[in-house]
């Protein structure tokens, strides 16, 4: 896993993050701008993503012995992550394969006007997922829009936490955050 685990880095550190002057979805203005995307749609990156983030969610899951059905998270970001892991649980589980969703930032305005969309049942125990965690505000809402369907959350998992109050306002919730890596492990004490 760690060669993985560098590999997957030095492919964010090459796509995904840039330095300079943003202003991030929250509103915030900040040095730093990390656009998964970039990492999560490239071939290599998704495999990376799909082998450590399954590695991550497996280990959780039987530490504390819990039953997932499905993964899913806010459209765009957390699609090809989800997709990635649940594909990397059919392949190397296939016994614990998850199911995967998506969640739309509003209900369909048409057909039955559904907010998640894929495989979610009410009921279901799932993990939401988010590229990347500023200040928690849309892993919150998918939350939200998961429980509001009838579904349980059962802890979250991003790939990166910028280390600015994102994890701490969703385990505020009672959910747990896994990341696979944070400011600081990705860029050190910068």
């Amino acid at each position: 896993m760690l060669q993985i685990t560098q590999s997957l880095k030095d492919l964010l550190l090459e796509k995904s993050v840039r330095t300079g002057s943003f202003t991030l979805a929250s509103g915030k203005q900040s040095d730093l701008y990390i656009d998964c995307r970039m990492t999560a749609l490239d071939p290599f990156g998704a495999r990376w993503i799909g082998q450590l983030g399954w590695h991550a969610v497996r280990s959780k899951i039987h530490s504390e012995h819990l039953i997932v059905q499905a993964i899913g998270g806010m459209t765009l970001g957390a699609d090809p992550i989800s997709l990635a892991v649940g594909m990397a649980s059919a392949v190397e589980h296939p016994d614990e394969a998850l199911q995967v969703f998506t969640v739309r930032k509003e209900p369909k305005g048409h057909g039955v006007g559904k907010q998640i969309e894929g495989n979610f049942r009410s009921g279901d125990a799932v993990i939401v997922v988010d590229d990347v965690i500023t200040t928690g505000g849309s892993t919150l809402k998918a939350i939200d829009a998961i429980e509001r369907e009838g579904g349980k959350v059962a802890f979250a998992l991003v790939l990166v936490d910028r280390e600015e109050g994102g994890r701490q306002a969703i385990e505020a919730r009672g959910i747990h955050v896994i990341s696979l890596f944070s400011r600081t492990t990705l860029l050190g004490n910068v």
